[in-house]
């Protein structure tokens, strides 16, 4: 029982971890004894946060690429496979967000929301699901948000996109649960991040997120990582197509 949460031996790719939430999440697995594989697309940032992590003792890689463009996911995962080793447990954590009125919001806009929060996690799970399935073993998480469930000024772009990825959470449980893969997601609330900075300090804000969550507080980012150490763990074996809310109580109050 006391491994229920170790990592040791097993291999994580972390879209969108140069930075935020995905870097977080990225040392939060290392902890645990996971090798990590540091995405985003700038190639530079993607060395040096790998090399970070491996001047504090983690093992970890860099392939930087597109996580909306197929070609470069499919070259790219195989390459993963082939001279790095097995995709254990995938984070589809990449995201992007845009703010206009529903009625002003740029088509372009929209297009780049929901190509990088939504079909991208698509696309990775198409690319990385295969060589599970060979293997009938593997771990896939997939962020999403308070959006998921929620609509809010200003972001429907981003709500659509979150709502999806909660449906292609299920959908992808329904078709590969039979194959011992896990298919879950992680939906934080709000957190303090470089995202969110312009609401942290909006201090009406803080005072209404306060009110309206009964935790009373902003979340840390770090209060994130037992829920993905959990979903990436044997610990979760049996648990799939599940959205994990780390909100501070905010969807459960009225």
């Amino acid at each position: 029982m006391k491994d229920l949460f170790d990592l040791q031996g097993k291999r994580a790719l972390i879209t969108g971890s140069t930075r935020g939430i995905g870097l977080l999440l990225a040392n939060g697995l290392a902890e645990y004894g996971a090798e990590v594989i540091i995405n985003g697309t700038n190639r530079e940032k993607a060395l040096a946060v790998a090399e970070e992590l491996k001047q504090k003792g983690f093992k970890a890689h860099a392939v930087p690429f597109d996580v909306t463009n197929k070609e470069e996911i499919e070259k790219n995962i195989a390459l993963i496979e082939q001279e790095i080793g097995p995709i254990d447990i995938l984070v589809n954590n990449a995201g992007i967000q845009r703010r206009h009125p529903i009625l002003e919001f740029p088509e372009q806009d929209w297009d780049d929301i929901i190509n990088t929060n939504q079909k991208a996690v698509f696309l990775m799970i198409q690319a990385v699901g295969k060589y599970m399935v060979q293997r009938r073993a593997g771990k896939i998480i997939n962020i999403g948000s308070m959006q998921s469930e929620l609509g809010r000024d200003t972001i429907t772009p981003y709500a659509a996109s979150k709502g999806a990825v909660k449906m292609i959470t299920r959908g992808a449980c329904v078709e590969l649960a039979r194959y011992n893969i896990q298919v879950n997601g992680i939906a934080p609330g709000y957190f303090k991040t470089e995202l969110t900075q312009p609401l942290v300090d909006n201090q009406q804000f803080t005072q209404w997120l306060c009110q309206r969550t009964p935790a009373n507080r902003w979340g840390n980012p770090d209060e994130l990582i037992g829920s993905a150490v959990f979903l990436a763990s044997k610990a979760s074996d049996f648990v799939n197509g599940h959205l994990l809310f780390v909100d501070g109580g905010m969807l459960a109050a009225v």
